[in-house]
């Protein structure tokens, strides 16, 4: 528990580490640097191939950290440990990141400045924003806070909660081979099929206690959180992947407002324009989201599950 106050209080007042300390930066490279050596002309030698891929870079960091933590715990004083564990936690999940990313949008469209707003969202969606008006800008934005609210922040701290930094580490993997390999073109479509599927299955559950605890932020910041539900409900299905749907719906009828990815998906009713302020707005749901998922999910799991595997967790 103090190694998850100690990860939090430094992201939300530091932020991300600089690039070359960041171990997702790493595992990112390293995915970068084996993926032109396991592809394959043969489509399911390329597979099997993707799967060796995956399980490389998703057990040998797991490892790693297990190891260094079973040493710090062992040979140094506890409370380096502590730090040590709590600086890579952080690097698990980016809650300051999102804020310091998606809120200058929302400025620079009140202040009419649309193609830095562009230029800011090309950081955080893959989208091409260039005949992109402010509500798709403000749309896309919103879909990426409520998104990332799981594959950003929940998820790790949901693997943290089972069986510790470790486990946190291995999601981290997950979800960065999902990022680099995990699409469906003709480059990837076989060599990343085994990432892809990995990182739905890993965010199936956090994923849909974070849309419930959505719905909750929402009546507690004064949102429609009864439309919350609603929406959540009725459009949750509604987007090609297996999870991201949760939370862009709950978002969606939080505000009485439609996302929407043009080509793919609707989510919510037009009852509300979209306006920039629903950038601020989908942040503090995101801040306070977390919030409620480690204090109902995260820490009461850390207390059932050290009971159960407090032998064997560094």
């Amino acid at each position: 528990m103090l190694i998850l106050f100690l990860a939090l209080v430094l992201d939300l007042i530091f932020g991300e580490p600089p690039e070359k300390l960041h171990p997702t930066v790493w595992i990112g490279k390293t995915i970068e640097f084996l993926k032109p050596r396991f592809k394959g002309s043969n489509p399911k030698i390329e597979k099997i191939k993707g799967i060796i891929l995956g399980l490389i870079v998703i057990i040998i960091p797991s490892l790693i950290v297990y190891i260094l933590l079973i040493l710090l715990k062992k040979y140094i004083i506890i409370i380096i440990y502590i730090i040590f564990a709590g600086l890579l936690l952080k690097t698990t999940f980016a809650i300051k990141c999102m804020d310091k990313l998606s809120r200058p949008i929302g400025k620079a469209i009140k202040e009419g400045r649309m193609e830095d707003a562009k230029n800011m969202l090309r950081r955080i969606v893959r989208r091409d924003p260039t005949k992109f008006d402010d509500q798709k800008i403000i749309s896309a934005t919103v879909e990426c806070v409520a998104e990332s609210t799981v594959d950003g922040v929940t998820s790790s701290l949901f693997y943290y909660s089972i069986l510790g930094l470790p486990l946190a580490i291995a999601y981290r993997a997950i979800n960065t081979l999902d990022s680099a390999v995990g699409y469906k073109d003709k480059e990837h479509v076989n060599l990343g099929w085994f990432s892809a599927r990995m990182d739905s299955l890993a965010n199936y559950i956090p994923a849909r206690i974070t849309a419930v605890l959505m719905v909750v932020s929402a009546w507690l910041l004064r949102e429609d959180w009864r439309r919350s539900w609603e929406i959540l409900k009725r459009d949750r299905n509604k987007t090609e992947s297996l999870n991201a749907g949760w939370t862009m719906s709950a978002v969606a009828g939080a505000f009485n407002a439609q996302l929407e990815k043009p080509g793919f998906y609707i989510l919510g009713d037009s009852v509300n324009s979209l306006k920039p302020d629903h950038i601020p707005r989908a942040i503090r749901i995101m801040k306070l989201t977390t919030f409620l998922f480690v204090m109902i999910i995260v820490l009461p799991m850390i207390v059932v599950m050290q009971g159960f595997f407090g032998g064997i967790l560094p």
